[in-house]
């Protein structure tokens, strides 16, 4: 009788930290942003670039610049398209450790940073010690930042240990690139976050000087569904018309 209540135990506990995987997150689709951060690079090996920011009052009014154009550097070998992008030719999909930062348009999340709290109406996560971006693309968590001890499935062995990452990660901003759903091997972690120098690129973020992700940050309002649009130049004149962008 012990004996079976003992099982009992050990299988309800075990049962008790494996938790359900969730549901993807509701994407809102870019007709609905009032809030972009358009980058463009001179082409698609670049590693540097421009970004403005635009906004507008509603989904009908015309986009209108805010603030001065800056500087951004992005993945160590250019740009790719999103595999989900409505590109029609490409020459290569982004995908997890090729070094690219996407192109396309996502939906800008959350921030998070080593203050105890900023100036944002985003929502924010303070980044903990046990603070982890999955990208072992075998993990049930990939593409996600967790906790390392509040998970219930630790199944990954490659991550970014994000609290450790400085300056880059003293502040930055998630990008939804991936996210809906999340596709193993087509990329994990993209964020906007600080940069080394302007001649440093990423691994497939896209970084900036401290003092433009703080004025971003800033501005960022989660209910005008915030996106980054970002592609080469090139690119972006030939859809802007069609995909009706800043």
């Amino acid at each position: 009788m012990k004996a079976l209540l003992l099982i009992l135990f050990v299988a309800a506990a075990a049962s008790a930290q494996i938790k359900k995987p969730e549901p993807p997150p509701v994407k809102v689709s870019f007709a609905e942003s009032l809030q972009a951060i358009v980058v463009t690079t001179d082409d698609w090996t670049a590693t540097a670039g421009d970004a403005q920011t635009y906004e507008r009052k509603d989904a009908k009014s015309k986009w209108q610049p805010v603030g001065k154009e800056f500087e951004i550097v992005v993945g160590r070998a250019g740009l790719a398209w999103a595999p989900d992008s409505d590109a029609t030719s490409t020459l290569a999909f982004k995908k997890e450790g090729d070094g690219k930062s996407p192109a396309g348009m996502f939906l800008l999340t959350f921030a998070f940073g080593k203050s105890d709290s900023i100036m944002s109406k985003l929502s924010y996560r303070k980044l903990e010690t046990q603070t982890e971006c999955i990208d072992d693309v075998n993990s049930h968590h990939y593409n996600k930042v967790v906790g390392r001890l509040q998970v219930g499935i630790f199944d990954w062995k490659s991550s970014e240990k994000m609290a450790a990452i400085t300056p880059e990660y003293d502040l930055g901003v998630f990008v939804a690139y991936n996210s809906f759903p999340v596709v193993k091997g087509n990329g994990s972690c993209i964020f906007l976050h600080i940069w080394k120098d302007a001649n440093t690129p990423t691994s497939g973020c896209t970084a900036m000087a401290r003092g433009d992700l703080e004025r971003i940050v800033a501005w960022l309002d989660p209910k005008k569904n915030p996106y980054l649009v970002q592609m080469p130049e090139s690119e972006y004149k030939a859809y802007k018309k069609s995909w009706k962008l800043p």
